[in-house]
């Protein structure tokens, strides 16, 4: 007995995707299993000082259901969250999610040709086919990689999980990293606390960000049919110049280029920080050494001129060790504080190191973890993989297209579906990437890989970044355009799959 036709795991953005997807695409029998007590994913958990996106609106929504009143250009956290509860609502997919179920291992049965997903605290929930919407942000690193955590007898933040009960108001306050949660909640808090100091190890890139608020004229014009979607075309456009050039240029031609093109925005942005930043040596320490694409870039107004103020200061000394009042640093100094905020990442769907060995096994005993640790990341189409039959992942490797994580969630869902679609037509309970179409695949990505390749670990080597994982390899963008990635997701070979029943267990 088969409890759902289709389980989605996770309701952030990508479970809200494949649930109004699947039931766009007539789909009934489908559940969608979230860990936490509500939709939204992120948005649900970072509630933090500050928080709001860093790309337009525009592009930061589900071509399905867009949006033509966000506030601004640039909306905050509040009114993002409830944007996707709104399009859950919309989609009934209330009547499809099972709050507080956390699938803690799957295994494939392959007599019966279903998935039994083992839930944290006991418990099963079988499927015939899965898809994956855990996300790319899997969670905060609880290990920061500094001795003495548990030392410190202060309030400790983090991001995801930010305790708004702790009055930070007049206190001596910390943030340790530079990444985006960082840019935003310094200067949010710069303001309220006594004294803050922000440790960093590597500068970041924060450009200036052109957020305004949205007009009613504005939005009433975004509300015309088609306008909205024209207007995230041309943003599509010039991304597609971007990945089209780095997936198609011969990298001995593209080499020169990207050298010259970081030289030039290294030189540009020197000259910004010095006009931003007023003390030379503050500005001199928040300048990057390595390209503008290497770390995730960030935009803000008020984080380079945080560090203006007068209770504002900037550590570069490597952190030694948490003590019980505070932070040591290298240099010996003792710092102390009421307040730690721990702004220092997250496990990633493109780090080898997220996926266990024996949370996820498919078809005789082929473990996911263990091929990620022997063979490198790797999907077909950045979603399927031979030996897990029936299972989809949204966020898989190779599947970022360098726009708006709607777009990219909605694609590779696209694909699932029409795969799940084909099974149904074909009277088959079995579907199975084929390996040879898998191995064709994925040569391809890695022969369009060699610039961003190259970028990564040969011109901005040695630079701390998520872009490269514990392997040495970048397997977070996808190098393909936008319009190409669309395509592939509707036009895939069907056959590039194999299928079978229960009944026959032969290739249908």
């Amino acid at each position: 007995m088969i409890d759902h036709e289709v389980v989605v795991i996770g309701a952030g953005p990508g479970g809200i995707a494949a649930g109004a997807m699947l039931k766009m695409a007539g789909f009934r029998d489908f559940a969608i299993l979230e860990r936490a007590g509500e939709f939204g994913g992120s948005w649900r958990d970072n509630h933090y000082p500050g928080i709001g996106v860093d790309i337009p609106a525009l592009a930061y929504q589900y071509s399905f259901a867009r949006k033509p009143d966000w506030a601004r250009l640039f909306p905050k956290g509040a009114e993002v969250k409830a944007y996707h509860e709104r399009v859950a609502l919309r989609f009934a997919l209330d009547k499809h999610v099972r709050f507080g179920v956390d699938v803690a291992r799957e295994v494939w049965d392959d007599e019966h040709h279903l998935w039994r997903l083992h839930l944290r605290g006991g418990g099963t929930v079988t499927a015939r086919f899965v898809i994956s919407a855990v996300g790319a942000f899997l969670n905060p690193r609880e290990d920061v990689g500094i001795p003495g955590l548990g030392d410190y007898a202060g309030t400790l933040q983090r991001p995801a999980a930010w305790d708004h009960g702790f009055d930070h108001t007049g206190r001596r306050v910390a943030v340790i990293g530079t990444g985006a949660s960082s840019v935003q909640i310094t200067p949010a808090i710069a303001g309220e606390v006594a004294a803050l100091t922000v440790f960093q190890r590597t500068p970041v890139w924060c450009l200036p960000k052109p957020d305004v608020e949205l007009a009613p004229w504005f939005q009433r014009a975004l509300a015309v049919p088609g306008v909205a979607a024209g207007l995230h075309g041309v943003g599509l456009g010039g991304m597609q110049l971007l990945t089209s050039f780095v997936s198609r240029t011969p990298p001995a031609l593209a080499r020169p280029v990207v050298r010259a093109a970081d030289q030039a925005a290294l030189a540009l942005y020197a000259r910004y920080i010095r006009r931003v930043v007023h003390d030379p040596a503050t500005a001199e320490a928040l300048t990057p050494r390595y390209g503008p694409l290497t770390k995730r870039p960030t935009i803000s107004n008020d984080y380079l001129r945080a560090f203006n103020r007068d209770n504002v200061t900037l550590v570069t000394a490597g952190i030694e060790r948490f003590t019980e009042k505070g932070i040591r640093t290298a240099d010996g100094v003792e710092h102390e504080f009421d307040m730690i905020v721990l702004a220092t990442g997250y496990e990633l769907f493109s780090d080898p190191e997220s996926y266990r060995p024996g949370m996820i096994v498919g078809r005789d005993g082929f473990d996911l973890g263990e091929f990620y640790r022997e063979h490198h990341l790797q999907a077909y189409e950045s979603v399927a993989l031979p030996g897990l039959p029936n299972r989809w992942k949204l966020t898989g490797p190779y599947s970022w297209t360098g726009t708006g994580w709607h777009l990219l969630v909605e694609l590779n869902a696209q694909h699932a579906i029409r795969a799940i679609g084909e099974t149904r037509r074909r009277g088959a309970t079995l579907a199975e990437v084929r390996q040879p179409a898998h191995d064709a695949y994925h040569a391809e990505v890695l022969r369009r890989n060699q610039v961003i390749q190259y970028y990564f670990t040969v011109q901005n080597r040695g630079v701390r970044t998520y872009y490269v994982n514990s392997q040495g390899e970048s397997v977070y963008v996808r190098p393909s355009s936008v319009l190409e990635a669309r395509r592939r997701s509707r036009t895939f070979p069907l056959d590039d799959y194999r299928y079978r029943t229960v009944r026959e267990r032969t290739p249908a």
